[in-house]
């Protein structure tokens, strides 16, 4: 993916002579003896970043870590005190304000924690505000407000008001307003942290299903770990200001930078986290359907396994063989077409591990893992599925089937 966003060297400094306390950071001094000896607050330091087209880029800290400061250095809601902001390679801090007035109504949009509505204006008046504003005919912005009414779920809801909407309903009109003017990139600040949690799980799958449709670049702003994890291509972590890591959430899990990040993910729910595909094995052992029962036999003897998939020509699954069933039905004269079981489960290798559990529960086999055109690409032990997580060691077994 081309790069959407280039932070180079950002910082925000709040108070009357911002860049005179530079040196003090430079000099190790923290944001608090900062805050004691200036009355200057450190928002962001010498923050770099790039940010991929079309990806959901999370910003992840604790209160005052400064992420919803960053966040705002985006739309120049805060301008940096120093460094350089590029929106396709336009370093948008020297924009003068007609520049910055166009990039805000045609490339950023933004989705605000508290929904931010009019209450006054129905929820067609709220989500074509912005088409308004920029003076897009009746007819035309009220066509385009309902197609993005509809994108978000809440068609037959256009002439309600937001008090008749519950919490969650209220940020799909945030939602939908941010998206009529079609914007590049989407700015949201912590959007789910007022809902309850079941409401919550579902916006934030319902942001993933949009994003699937719509390719947005997202840069999206929690202190949930798990919500960052759950929906971010990549998190950025801060800490007073500083960015501390950056990677997608595997390399984060599994490489911390330093002992504040294995602190900060110590919770994660990592089932919530890794996919089918993290923790399947690839399926070295399988039979074709034109093969016969003596080859299921065979492949199932020289890898010490106890049952095996069958695949057609274009390796969609057809059933699974067990050794007993083989041993039998070489005794019965029977063919491998015979014997096929479909008593298993296949799963996509983009679902989550957490999601995947009911299914581990209720399989006697391994899960099948397939891909979007419905091909095998591997199979996960119930075990692996069971504990959430899989070792290198585990991988490498030959105790494959259970």
């Amino acid at each position: 993916m081309s790069t959407k966003i280039k932070l180079e060297h950002v910082s925000k400094i709040f108070g009357p002579k911002p860049k005179s306390v530079i040196p003090m950071i430079k000099e190790g001094k923290s944001k608090d003896e900062i805050l004691a000896e200036t009355n200057h607050t450190v928002g962001v330091y010498d923050a770099s970043l790039d940010i991929k087209k079309g990806e959901v880029f999370v910003i992840m800290g604790l209160s005052g870590s400064g992420k919803s400061t960053l966040i705002r250095c985006f739309n120049l809601l805060n301008k940096p005190t120093t460094g350089s902001i590029y929106i396709d390679d336009q370093d948008i801090v020297t924009s003068n304000k007609e520049q910055l007035k166009k990039i805000r109504q045609d490339k950023i949009a933004m989705v605000f924690q508290h929904f931010g509505l009019f209450s006054h204006r129905t929820i067609l008046a709220n989500v074509e505000y912005g088409l308004e504003i920029k003076n897009i005919p009746k007819e035309e912005r009220r066509e385009l407000a309902m197609k993005n009414i509809e994108i978000v779920g809440l068609k037959g809801y256009e002439d309600k008001y937001p008090d008749e909407l519950s919490g969650g309903m209220q940020q799909r009109v945030g939602l939908a307003r941010a998206l009529a003017n079609d914007p590049d990139i989407l700015l949201m600040d912590e959007p789910f942290s007022a809902l309850d949690p079941l409401i919550r799980r579902e916006m934030q799958l319902e942001l993933l299903d949009i994003q699937e449709r719509l390719q947005k670049t997202i840069i999206f702003i929690t202190h949930d770990v798990n919500e960052a994890f759950k929906i971010g291509d990549r998190v950025a972590v801060m800490k007073d200001g500083h960015v501390v890591q950056v990677g997608t959430p595997e390399e984060i899990i599994e490489e911390p930078a330093n002992d504040y990040i294995t602190d900060f993910i110590k919770d994660i729910d990592r089932s919530k986290v890794f996919q089918a595909e993290h923790i399947m094995i690839k399926p070295n052992a399988l039979v074709s359907m034109k093969d016969g029962i003596n080859v299921a036999i065979k492949e199932m003897k020289d890898n010490g396994i106890s049952s095996v998939f069958v695949v057609d020509r274009s390796r969609h699954v057809r059933g699974i063989v067990t050794i007993d069933d083989a041993i039998s039905a070489v005794k019965e004269k029977k063919t491998l077409e015979d014997i096929l079981r479909d008593d298993f489960s296949i799963v996509k290798k983009e679902e989550y591990i957490n999601d995947i559990i009911p299914k581990a529960l209720e399989s006697k086999y391994p899960l099948a893992v397939v891909n979007d055109e419905e091909k095998l690409v591997g199979f996960i032990l119930r075990v692996h599925v069971l504990s959430g997580l899989v070792s290198e060691d585990v991988q490498e077994s030959d105790e494959y089937y259970i």
